[in-house]
């Protein structure tokens, strides 16, 4: 689907945004030390293989080299900001 990176973004967008509503919200009912909490994004596009993980928890999990370069995008950016690779 050509228009997955950009569902994508925006999705991405509106976490950012709702991230900072929680924010200021948990800032009035809990003090200023929450105001501090932030969110990184980090996007890649690639083949991934998706399984259940079980134990005390069950659990839908996703790996491969995809998972992992979006979270050392993700990882190495700017808080409160979306890091898309160039691939």
């Amino acid at each position: 689907n050509s228009q997955h990176p950009i569902i994508m973004a925006r999705f991405a967008k509106e976490c950012i945004q709702r991230m900072s509503d929680v924010t200021k919200h948990l800032e009035v009912q809990l003090g200023p030390d929450t105001g501090e909490l932030e969110i990184r994004i980090g996007l890649h596009s690639g083949p991934v293989t998706a399984g259940v993980l079980r134990g005390e928890k069950s659990r839908f999990q996703l790996f491969g080299d995809t998972v992992n370069t979006a979270s050392r995008i993700e990882a190495s950016g700017e808080r409160s900001k979306i890091h898309i690779s160039n691939e």
